[in-house]
């Protein structure tokens, strides 16, 4: 795998349960094997705790891009009062009072499940950001602990085209960072007209972004020139919650109804070594051009709270592409912070966003761990939230960070070639071919339009995005191979 990674042209793009970054190793076979293959080519025509009183006030951040920095307060407010019980009127003129009343009527979570807490941006002074004026954010403040954020604005359908930047406070130090940059990207999104998109409470969205246990946060929101910001601009601070114990109990068989096919029956069997939150690697089933099971840490094993999730399972006919996808959440995170990330994104997608539940079918961190994302089961051909337009007969793989400069690590690519190998040969589908899949309407091919992809595609094949990050996106062509070398072809 470093063999592929030196050789590849960069252009640009959105375990147990804690395990600890493994330490430099000589190749492994996989990454020798996969090190072998020469890269399949890409997409045909893809675009390249509050300050004590009377402290003194914490230095101004640096600028970005030689703009002047937002002034430092003198101080920092008390946290705000927690949110009114559920029933309670919201308060008057507020932006998303709808959304919060809709969420509101959904299941308590116990405390230990994490949460969510808003703050609404309003309008700042002329100071810029990355060129562009700034128009709205929120002071430097103290907040209750959370370890993700984002923003999200009403209309899921417009766009948010200025720059996004939020510097935060660590609980642990009380040292503020520099500012940094969120995706203010939207192409993570379901179908039009899906479950996911007709919920009536589904809100546009920056990516989410990681930035560790903070107490204090600041945020600018810059607008392109002849753009306007889309109304009801908030900041979405998630608190991922307690890590689950190392031994979680299998979930609960869902009792729910479920709608589409099975697609393949023999795929739709339950996990009995599953009761440790770990679906174990395993052999091929006989047959040709199959591949072995992957080590899988199941919903139960990184930590789903089951509630956050709403309404029924939904299947597709079987499985036809992988879309490739990086979370746009950093690259500083531990592995043995994956299950929070996920966690967090988790709660993202579904409390601040409005989705029906995670995104993402699976996920993978750089330690080449792979977790479940969308509940449905594992080797079912489950209807995701992912790539616009592409969510039918496909499914989504999200690695964990930002690959547009980074390079993803060999773990990682490994990892990915390994999942797609087995879950494609469920369903007799070739890594390193290509096939035709039915566009449902998004930004690059209009609806109904057939299109030619790679079996194992990038994001941006589908949608007009930099995701899933150049470094990534480069990697995929060795990765099918990879793959299909694992199928016997």
């Amino acid at each position: 795998m470093r063999a592929l990674l030196a050789s590849a042209v960069g252009v640009v793009c959105i375990g147990a349960l804690a395990l600890p970054a493994p330490a430099a190793s000589p190749m492994s076979p996989a990454s020798r094997a996969l090190a072998a293959h020469p890269a399949h080519p890409a997409h045909p025509g893809s675009p390249a705790p509050p300050a004590p009183p009377g402290s003194p006030a914490p230095p101004a951040p640096p600028a970005l891009s030689g703009s002047p920095a937002l002034p430092a307060p003198s101080g920092y407010p008390a946290p705000p009062a927690p949110p009114a019980p559920p029933g309670s009127p919201a308060s008057p003129g507020s932006a998303a009072s709808a959304a919060s009343a809709a969420l509101a009527a959904r299941p308590a979570l116990p405390a230990d499940a994490g949460s969510t807490r808003t703050l609404p941006l309003a309008a700042l002074g002329s100071t810029r950001v990355a060129g562009a004026p700034v128009e709205e954010g929120l002071p430097a403040r103290a907040v209750r602990p959370f370890s993700l954020l984002g923003v999200t604005w009403d209309d899921s359908s417009a766009d948010l085209s200025g720059p996004v930047q939020v510097r935060t406070r660590a609980a642990a130090t009380g040292a503020w960072s520099g500012w940094q940059d969120i995706e203010a990207h939207t192409d993570d999104v379901p179908d039009p007209g899906s479950a996911d998109q007709t919920g009536g409470q589904v809100r546009g969205a920056t990516a989410p972004l990681w930035v560790g246990d903070s107490d204090g946060v600041q945020v600018r929101v810059g607008r392109s020139a002849g753009s306007a910001l889309p109304p009801g601009l908030r900041l979405e601070m998630v608190d991922p919650g307690d890590d689950p114990p190392d031994e979680p109990d299998i979930a609960q068989e869902d009792t729910r109804k479920e709608e589409g096919p099975a697609a393949n029956p023999a795929a739709a069997g339950r996990y009995p070594d599953a009761g440790k939150g770990v679906i174990p690697a395993a052999p091929a089933d006989a047959g040709q051009y199959s591949a072995d099971r992957p080590r899988i840490i199941t919903r139960a094993g990184w930590g789903a709270n089951e509630r956050l999730r709403h309404g029924h399972k939904i299947y597709t006919g079987g499985i036809k592409a992988v879309f490739v996808h990086h979370t746009a959440t950093g690259n500083s995170y531990t592995c043995a912070q994956a299950p929070s990330i996920i966690r967090g994104i988790y709660r993202y997608h579904a409390r601040s966003r409005g989705w029906r539940d995670l995104g993402y079918n699976f996920l993978v961190d750089k330690c080449g761990n792979i977790y479940e994302g969308r509940a449905g089961g594992v080797s079912r051909a489950v209807y995701g939230a992912h790539t616009l337009g592409f969510n039918s007969h496909t499914m989504g793989i999200a690695v964990l960070g930002n690959y547009r400069k980074a390079e993803p690590s060999e773990e990682a690519l490994e990892a990915v070639a390994e999942l797609a190998a087995w879950k494609l040969g469920l369903y007799g589908a070739d890594p390193a071919g290509t096939t035709y899949l039915k566009s449902g309407g998004g930004n690059r091919y209009k609806k109904g339009k057939k299109v030619r992809f790679n079996v194992i595609s990038g994001h941006r094949d589908g949608y007009a995005t930099s995701c899933p990050g150049a470094k990534l996106y480069d990697a995929l062509g060795s990765a099918r191979s990879y793959a299909a070398d694992l199928q016997g072809r």
